[in-house]
């Protein structure tokens, strides 16, 4: 009888321990892509290079509106079952008056968001350096709950192997989750990267910057990061509710 009773005890200490961890509520607030690639890794700065890059971000073919929409699936449906904390169902976040009308500091001019690809409903916010507006911003408006959370995507080249003196080429995609409290005070960002099987080269050290080579090339890298972060996510963030 006594060890049915000890068994009943620490079934509900394990339940009101698990209600008390998933109380916690946090909202994404920002959720986007980047088509700048960057090249710093290369070490090179010339100024072909940097129009080649643009007239990447300008053309239509350069779509990757496909791998934010799988990354976004993949954090919804996969990566909120390893985190900490709850989301906010994004219906709430998207269609709250002060978000929708919230314009956030450091905005960019038309021009300048041409390279971002943000996911339907969601603003482009500016998070880091210089963002504590933003940050601050986005924590007053969702003050019922816990935290809010910026999310992001982008893609730079990293040197792959020389063959026969040919320079080859590899993707690398970026993760950024960054996680504010109640009163928009950093709990952790988490930055990740991982890079693509795929490789292409580079032609008089620059490289080739067709949609046709480069898309991919971040879908190969996009790949790797999300089946990383599917593996290591419950880990790298099981503190982080308890400093919510």
């Amino acid at each position: 009888m006594r060890k049915k009773i000890k068994i009943a005890i620490l079934l509900s200490l394990f339940f009101v321990a698990k209600g008390y961890a998933q109380e916690k509520q946090v909202a994404v607030v920002s959720f986007y892509t980047d088509k700048i690639i960057d090249f710093k890794e290369l070490g090179l700065g010339s100024e072909g290079l940097i129009t080649e890059v643009a007239e990447l971000r300008d053309n239509p073919d350069f779509d990757l509106t496909p791998m934010l929409e799988s990354f976004h699936e993949e954090f919804f449906n996969e990566y909120s079952e390893k985190l900490p904390f709850q989301l906010v169902a994004e219906d709430i976040v998207l269609k709250n008056e002060d978000y929708i009308a919230f314009e956030p500091k450091w905005d960019k001019s038309e021009e300048e968001l041409k390279r971002y690809v943000v996911y339907d409903g969601y603003k482009y916010i500016y998070e880091g350096i210089l963002g504590k507006e933003n940050e601050v911003g986005m924590a007053k408006i969702f003050d019922e709950y816990d935290g809010v959370m910026f999310v992001e995507i982008h893609f730079g080249f990293t040197k792959g192997i020389g063959i026969g003196g040919t320079s080859t080429l590899k993707m690398k995609a970026y993760s950024r989750m960054a996680l504010y409290n109640s009163e928009g005070k950093k709990v952790f960002a988490i930055n990740e990267s991982a890079k693509s099987k795929k490789t292409s080269v580079m032609v008089g050290g620059v490289p080739v910057m067709s949609p046709k080579k480069i898309l991919p090339m971040c879908d190969s890298a996009l790949d790797k990061l999300m089946k990383d972060l599917d593996k290591n996510l419950k880990k790298i963030t099981k503190k982080a509710a308890s400093k919510l």
